[in-house]
């Protein structure tokens, strides 16, 4: 299996990477793969579609319902 060295690496991304690892429950190698692996894959595409049937199945399964202006005013009091 192909190795790869890095040279000079920023003491802040070592730290970075290092604690994102931690998150992750990975290894600091590990993690950088998964990071290279998601840097270099093809975008992901998004069913709207499929989104849009999921929210409505959980809108519809809320024990609550709100007005489209209830929401609109849930909006602006959260930029106040």
């Amino acid at each position: 299996m192909p190795a790869i060295t890095f040279k000079a690496l920023p003491t802040s991304l070592h730290r970075q990477l290092k604690a994102r690892a931690a998150l992750h429950k990975r290894s600091l190698n590990q993690e950088v793969i998964a990071v290279l692996e998601d840097a270099v894959a093809p975008a992901k595409r998004i069913d709207v579609e499929a989104m849009i049937a999921k929210t409505r199945a959980l809108r519809s399964s809320l024990k609550f319902t709100t007005t489209p202006e209830e929401i609109d005013r849930f909006k602006r009091e959260g930029r106040e």
